[in-house]
């Protein structure tokens, strides 16, 4: 198969007929054999009923209906971990992605050799709270990943080959970052393609606001410590927690140092436990030992959980 097509969805059903019927033209067109694989995210309108309908007309369409609302990376999870095609192509419901879109992209994966392809939206239809926290994301994304050719890490229209979306893993809210994910996995050509962003035709925006800007951030710092330090969390604890305890110690050592050459030397000195020196000297070594030991069970327990990723679906369409 030489396409899928994965799409998330949360309150679509105005925009589902129409941009499958897009797509299948699109396809139909440049002979493509294909898949479109919607994942219903807990929508609470008509989506899932309008995708039942779309599957009963047509074999390409596979469906994922979640019992609740995930988001959008558990929506992708469970997409790549069905998808079928040699070139995986994720989009949003909502129209503003185009899939005329997709045979450039598919092209640049199999004939140009890239691993991952992402969409750059130059020309932005969306409002102000939107484009101003996406702009000042994509700058910090684009320092702290070092995929300096990258300015849109968050389009939705991305075009994978196969072996990325099969060898990585989009948990939590990290759908922002799978470049740097794909990266870290050894995926190493990553490209973008200028590509045309539509104005919405229905509804609203699910994501706007400043929160995609905070937990944008948060998850951008995870994602650098998990892939810094995240296979071995003592490199970064241990050091820490040995720094500390060792200057903590040394600061004892001066301290008790200087009590016995006052006494030595018949100088009249204060307790130790009066200095408020030791106190600052017990606590860096009792932070220095807390580091320590946060490392040693971090070694322990280091990316095993083991239902991170276990999300509960009420119905499937086509999905074995």
């Amino acid at each position: 198969m030489d396409i899928s097509v994965i799409i998330p969805l949360y309150n679509e059903e105005e925009s589902i007929p129409e941009l499958y019927e897009w797509i299948a033209r699109v396809m139909e067109s440049n002979h493509f054999t294909y898949e479109v694989i919607f994942i219903n995210d807990g929508s609470t309108d008509h989506s899932w009923q309008l995708i039942e309908q779309l599957a009963q007309k047509a074999e390409q369409v596979r469906g994922i209906c979640f019992r609740r609302n995930y988001g959008k990376s558990p929506a992708l999870y469970c997409g790549f971990k069905e998808a079928k095609g040699n070139v995986v192509i994720t989009m949003d419901a909502d129209l503003q992605d185009s899939p005329d879109e997709i045979p450039a992209l598919f092209h640049m994966v199999m004939d140009e050799g890239y691993d991952l392809v992402s969409g750059y939206k130059q020309k932005r239809y969306d409002p102000i709270s939107k484009t101003i926290p996406t702009k000042l994301f994509n700058a910090t994304a684009r320092k702290v990943s070092g995929i300096k050719n990258l300015h849109d890490f968050n389009c939705g229209l991305k075009a994978y080959r196969q072996e990325v979306v099969k060898n990585i893993e989009v948990y939590g809210e990290m759908h922002r970052y799978i470049p740097y994910l794909a990266k870290n996995a050894g995926f190493e050509k990553i490209g973008e393609k200028v590509v045309h962003h539509q104005a919405r035709k229905y509804g609203e925006s699910k994501f706007m606001g400043w929160n995609r800007f905070v937990n944008g951030y948060l998850d951008l710092l995870t994602l650098w410590f998990l892939s810094t330090f995240g296979k071995k969390p003592m490199h970064v604890f241990g050091f820490l927690g040995s720094i500390m305890f060792f200057i903590g110690f040394l600061a004892v050592v001066a301290l008790g140092a200087d009590k016995l050459w006052c006494l030595a030397n018949g100088i009249p000195q204060r307790l130790i436990t009066n200095s408020p020196w030791f106190y600052i000297s017990l606590t860096t070594m009792l932070i220095g030992t807390q580091l320590f030991l946060a490392g040693f069970l971090g070694d322990l327990i280091s990316r095993s959980s083991a239902g991170r990723n276990d999300y509960q679906i009420s119905k499937t369409i086509r999905i074995v």
